[in-house]
């Protein structure tokens, strides 16, 4: 795979860390990335996501979701089995895991649930007030002088 230098997009730019880090990490994708556990991550409405990380065999207790620095953590730890079992076949993994997913700025988890082996980590993307659109009145001059007037009036 190419490599590029993103060195003049630091040197050039303010406060684009946030993209060049995500620019980083995707360019950075020919390392082998984890397959464990097999995820789905889905667009539920406009501004709402789901995402779906298959943990069979782990109870709730064994799960952990966090959000720290923009990103997400899903991790899982199995408690020591009590007793000895002997396995003819073992295909469910139970094994340890930690997976992060990268948030976007104003995206919130809302909640998490644990169902039929499935664990689902809802999401929202709340802009706020200050980013939203707004229509600017447009005024007549001798309105914008007239309220001039009576500011000094007053």
């Amino acid at each position: 795979m190419r490599s590029f230098d993103l060195a003049p997009l630091y040197r050039a730019t303010v406060g684009f860390d946030r993209i060049a880090d995500l620019m980083d990490r995707a360019l950075s994708a020919d390392v082998a990335q984890p397959t464990y556990p097999p995820y789905n991550i889905e667009k539920t409405a406009d501004d709402a996501y789901r995402i779906s990380i298959a943990v069979a065999g782990f109870t709730p207790d064994e799960l952990s979701v966090e959000v720290k620095d923009g990103a997400l953590f899903v991790a899982a730890r199995k408690a020591p089995e009590e007793g000895e079992k002997t396995y003819l076949h073992r295909g469910i993994a139970t094994r340890a895991f930690e997976r992060r997913f990268a948030l976007a700025d104003h995206v919130r988890v809302t909640g998490a649930t644990h169902e039929h082996g499935m664990l689902h980590v809802d999401l929202v993307r709340e802009t706020p007030e200050a980013l939203k659109p707004r229509r600017i009145e447009i005024g007549r001059s001798g309105d914008i002088q007239a309220k001039a007037v009576e500011k000094l009036d007053a």
